[in-house]
């Protein structure tokens, strides 16, 4: 029995790679033949939590519903498949790893929070050091410890594991797979320079002629995207890897999915979900920071190889097809 389980866990990858292939296959097909020519940019998202007492336009109401319905029922088509995991421990022991070591938790406020790099989660990290008292406002100045003062899954005993996954509040915060790429990029390789030694130069080296000079601070977003393409997913950097990989939506049964592009009114409805003290808010926006506008992403995306994006998909359909993005649109017509 112990064979034939090791045998199921190991068919999983493969099995799940096998169907994204089938799904993605359609979706792909789509874009070459310019069917999604029309599609522009999505229109705006509510705030969550809305009802008719909020006095707002039922019309926003009914989108979120929409929106949320869509995710629902795409997550509970896919993870009910046999195939799929139902929990943690059906997961390979580096896919385990992986989302344990993504679960945040809070014994105080009872919930776990799945943490996305380039989804705010430096925000949320704030957050739970100010719930826990370890810091005094998520306003205080100074770099981020993303690992003092937090208490991560991975770091428990199977039994207090499995308590808190079946007890506990869990949430989750998405964004476009596409714009969060993009921010990564720029963040990393424009910004950070242990990301442009470690990760930069390597790249340069590998897909530029006579590159082998590059500091690292000069990789092209087409040069990122092939590293990607080339790139075991299980071995991803987290900057990068799919929110999929990350936060194994079905073997976790998150209670709340929060978006980026609705950031403050779903924070909002999570603290105060979780009852967290009135004075702890989400914060704003730092006044130097340059977000991703769909402006700049039609640019990076416009000026890129269909070929490298449409190959791409594949590895990232699932963030695309679980959280309800459109994907990418890089007809002729839409770039002209």
């Amino acid at each position: 029995a112990r064979s034939r389980g090791a045998a199921g866990a190991a068919l999983l990858p493969s099995m799940l790679m096998f169907g994204v292939i089938l799904a993605s296959s359609g979706l792909l097909l789509m874009i070459e033949r310019g069917i999604l020519a029309q599609v522009g940019p999505p229109p705006p998202h509510p705030p969550a939590g809305l009802s008719r007492r909020d006095g707002r336009e039922p019309a926003a109401e009914l989108e979120l519903e929409v929106l949320r319905d869509t995710r629902n029922r795409t997550i509970r088509a896919l993870c009910g498949q046999r195939s799929m995991p139902r929990s943690v421990w059906e997961l390979p022991p580096g896919q385990r790893r992986t989302v344990l070591r993504h679960l945040l938790v809070s014994d105080k406020y009872r919930f776990l929070y799945c943490y996305v790099p380039k989804v705010a989660c430096s925000n949320w990290k704030r957050i739970l050091k100010v719930l826990d008292g370890a810091l005094e406002s998520v306003d205080a100045q100074g770099k981020m410890d993303h690992k003092s003062d937090l208490v991560f899954l991975a770091d428990m005993k199977p039994e207090e594991i499995s308590y808190r996954l079946k007890h506990y509040y869990k949430f989750i915060f998405v964004r476009n797979p596409m714009e969060r790429l993009l921010s990564a990029y720029r963040n990393k390789f424009g910004e950070i320079k242990e990301y442009q030694q470690r990760y930069g130069a390597e790249i340069v080296r590998r897909y530029r002629k006579n590159g082998g000079g590059s500091a690292g601070d000069d990789v092209s977003f087409s040069e990122f995207l092939q590293y990607l393409l080339d790139e075991d997913v299980e071995r991803m950097n987290e900057h990068w890897m799919p929110i999929y990989n990350l936060c194994q939506p079905c073997a976790v049964r998150y209670d709340f999915i929060g978006s980026y592009e609705r950031l403050q009114a779903d924070a909002s409805h999570v603290l105060e979900r979780i009852q967290s003290p009135s004075f702890v808010r989400f914060p704003e926006r730092q006044a130097w920071y340059k977000p991703v506008t769909a402006e700049t992403l039609h640019y990076y995306l416009c000026n890129t190889q269909r070929r490298l994006i449409r190959e791409l998909l594949p590895k990232y359909i699932l963030d695309f097809s679980l959280f309800a993005y459109p994907l990418p649109n890089v007809t002729s017509e839409f770039c002209r």
